[in-house]
């Protein structure tokens, strides 16, 4: 498979979209450290770091790695009572030699005593209702009886209890992150493996929260095959429309795989949503090194106008009219301005698609003459140069208008 190039790296913003073509869904605000979720804030950037969290060294250096690069929220797994309790010098280490990072503890199979210890040490935790509670499967089961249901359904309030009134407490918050390959058996035979069934076991654990009068719950969804993730996700906004629920929702994809097609699936999955008003955090879940997600995040979000956080390029494919070599010649000036933040730059190859396609962009680099190309603020047509100055007086251009940076 083709190797691909390092991304360059991204500095989170706080420029967010406006943009009336998309109306976010209004979401009710969910602290995670110093980043709320929801509420109009900017959509919320997240990964993950794989290193054991036992290895504390190892995690202090991830987990800093992908916040310097943009990464807001970052998630921890804690399979154990000890990956829970090495949490807290993580969290000490973080303030003491870095700074503090909003930080998620992953909590799986019958994880109650594991979550309350690492509750203390976090800001959100992160449990999947598949799995909260272990339900032994029967080999000969052909269904569930109404008594066994409710069974389960009262242990899971007796173990989920001391978790939300310890979160609450704290006015710390949780996710419930509903993953398509884990519902339990029960979801299984009672709604089949269907996006009913995930917002089902959502909307289970959301009654249990309530019921404490805890509202600090953003949820997730995800499943591997895309048309499952959409349907699922729209399908929970629906049902909380119903029943008057605004929480905010994690996107991603899980298990997208890696490479051109990983961020192919994950973009089609986030951004349809997204595009619907559907979302206020994401992750790519890629099959790479954690730092390799975050560009993508924000690619996404850019291309849909929802933050602004590097420059956004607009350029012709080419074609018998360009007048210069348009895929090298983007690649200089991508070169010598991807460093800079909120601009829209146009790289066009010919005077008919230039000015009129370029028209909203900030500055524009237009082929007019064999030799000769043409810098644009905005509209206005500002000089003619030689092809082989274009790029740096380009530069100049900015930075006479004050919007130049030094890399």
């Amino acid at each position: 498979m083709q190797t691909l190039p390092s991304p360059p790296t991204i500095i989170a913003s706080n420029q967010y979209s406006t943009d009336p073509a998309i109306q976010r869904r209004k979401t009710r605000p969910v602290p995670v450290g110093s980043i709320t979720i929801g509420g109009g804030h900017p959509v919320a950037v997240q990964s993950m770091i794989n290193e054991d969290t036992l290895d504390i060294d190892g995690s202090v250096a991830a987990i800093r790695r992908l916040h310097e690069i943009g990464c807001e929220i970052v998630r921890v797994t804690v399979p154990s009572m000890a990956h829970a309790k090495a949490m807290e010098e993580i969290r000490d280490r973080l303030h003491k030699s870095y700074q503090p990072v909003p930080l998620v503890a992953d909590v799986h199979h019958n994880g109650m005593k594991i979550a309350l210890e690492v509750a203390h040490h976090v800001d959100n935790v992160r449990i999947n209702p598949g799995l909260y509670v272990f339900e032994k499967p029967k080999s000969d089961r052909t269904d569930y009886t109404s008594a066994e249901f409710d069974e389960i359904g009262s242990k899971i309030r007796e173990t989920l209890e001391p978790l939300v009134i310890s979160l609450r407490d704290q006015n710390k918050s949780m996710r419930i992150g509903v993953n398509h390959g884990s519902l339990s058996e029960r979801m299984l035979f009672t709604y089949g493996d269907t996006p009913e069934g995930m917002v089902e076991s959502a909307l289970e654990f959301i009654r249990i929260c309530e019921a404490l009068n805890f509202y600090h719950i953003e949820l997730s969804l995800k499943a591997s095959r895309v048309p499952v993730m959409i349907a699922a996700n729209r399908l929970m906004v629906k049902r909380m429309d119903e029943l008057g629920m605004d929480y905010p929702i994690h996107l991603g994809v899980t298990e997208a795989g890696d490479g051109e097609y990983g961020r192919i699936k994950s973009t089609a999955g986030i951004g349809t949503l997204l595009a619907e008003g559907i979302g206020d955090t994401l992750r790519v879940s890629l099959t790479e090194a954690p730092e390799k997600e975050i560009p993508v995040c924000y690619g996404i979000l850019q291309a849909l106008g929802l933050r602004k956080t590097m420059v956004e390029y607009v350029a012709c494919p080419s074609c018998g009219r360009t007048l210069f070599n348009l895929e090298e010649v983007l690649h200089q000036v991508r070169t010598a301005t991807q460093h800079l933040t909120g601009l829209d730059i146009a790289v066009m190859g010919c005077i008919v698609n230039g000015p009129g396609e370029m028209a909203d962009a900030d500055y524009g680099y237009v082929g007019k003459q064999a030799g000769y190309i043409s810098l644009y603020r905005g509209r206005n047509e500002i000089k003619k140069v030689p092809e082989a100055q274009g790029v740096e007086e380009l530069i100049n251009l900015i930075k006479s208008d004050g919007k130049w940076i030094d890399p």
